[in-house]
């Protein structure tokens, strides 16, 4: 089997080799800018990774593992233009370099393209793959939706976090991997199974990130400490110590008259006094076991699982 460095090879190889229309330029070079801009392709991997249990030519997935991608980026381009990021991944933004309503566009397009990619798999399998890279697809779109609401909301809770995350975050990763095991010729279980193993490790990732944000090392985390309690987002530790703070306490979770270093530092403070952490990581690991109850229901030679064993670890293994 191929390692996911391999497999990331094979993958910047065929972005590079897409061939996009030269005209209109400003429709299509910001799709090539976007699509060539790097990121760690770990959701195109997932698909090659999952055909590649079920046949051992792993480029019969190369399309579906294309459709995701492009609809990975098309997702980020509409989502830099709702959060009017500057940059991502170190460059500037597309709408940054094109403007907003070059950027819609050429992220309709991107949509396009995804089906273009994916309309190329075999008909037997076609319906299949429509309907799964539909639902995930729609499901991350609700994701984002749920996820501007929750900004002016203050009656969110735990349940609706989970739900809102596994949407917008985590079923892009179990729809890369059932797509790669529908178009690898796996069944029905075997590709329920491994969308459950994404699924819930995409889960797990996200509720480890709001970890980190507050206790990780800046360093290696890779992100300021303390950004989404100085942005009131409502992550697992904020919605965790509202429901167990008392009213004044929980005042301080959304103070605006705190200076950032002090904001940061009396939240802190208040998540350890209730051990929001704690909480937080018990959730974060009841994930990752159910995550690892799919890897061991599923139906192939256990060799074949150690890569995903391997993968979990390598994705989980960040820091503090």
């Amino acid at each position: 089997m191929h390692s996911p460095q391999e497999l990331q090879q094979i993958i910047e190889e065929a972005i590079n080799a897409i061939p996009y229309p030269r005209q209109p330029h400003n429709l299509y070079e910001p799709i090539r800018y976007i699509m060539r801009l790097g990121g760690k392709r770990i959701r195109p991997v997932m698909s090659l990774m999952a055909a590649e249990l079920f046949n051992p030519d792993v480029r019969v997935a190369l399309d579906v593992a294309l459709a995701i991608e492009t609809f990975h980026n098309f997702t980020l381009v509409h989502d830099d233009i709702m959060d009017k990021a500057p940059l991502r991944r170190g460059a500037l933004t597309v709408h940054e370099k094109w403007g907003n309503n070059n950027a819609i566009l050429s992220g309709d397009v991107m949509m396009v393209e995804s089906n273009r990619h994916l309309s190329k798999v075999p008909v037997q399998v076609l319906k299949a793959a429509l309907d799964t890279f539909n639902a995930t697809a729609q499901g991350v779109c609700e994701g984002q939706q749920l996820d501007m609401e929750f900004e002016s909301r203050h009656d969110v809770d735990i349940a609706e976090y989970l739900e809102m995350i596994r949407l917008k975050t985590a079923v892009l990763l179990g729809g890369a991997m059932k797509l790669g095991a529908i178009v690898g010729g796996a069944d029905e279980q075997n590709a329920a199974l491994l969308a459950s193993f994404g699924e819930n490790l995409g889960i797990a990732f996200q509720l480890q990130d709001d970890i980190l944000d507050v206790y990780g090392d800046p360093e290696k985390f890779g992100k300021q400490v303390g950004g989404d309690i100085l942005a009131n987002k409502k992550t697992i530790l904020h919605l965790h110590a509202r429901a167990l703070a008392g009213a004044d306490e929980s005042q301080l979770l959304t103070s605006e008259h705190l200076l950032p270093e002090a904001k940061v530092k009396e939240v802190t403070r208040l998540y350890d006094k209730y051990g929001i952490r704690e909480l937080a990581t018990v959730e974060m690991e009841k994930h990752l076991e159910q995550a690892h109850q799919a890897l061991n229901k599923l139906n192939v030679d256990e060799g074949k699982k150690a890569p995903f064993r391997n993968l979990v670890q390598q994705i989980m293994q960040r820091e503090y």
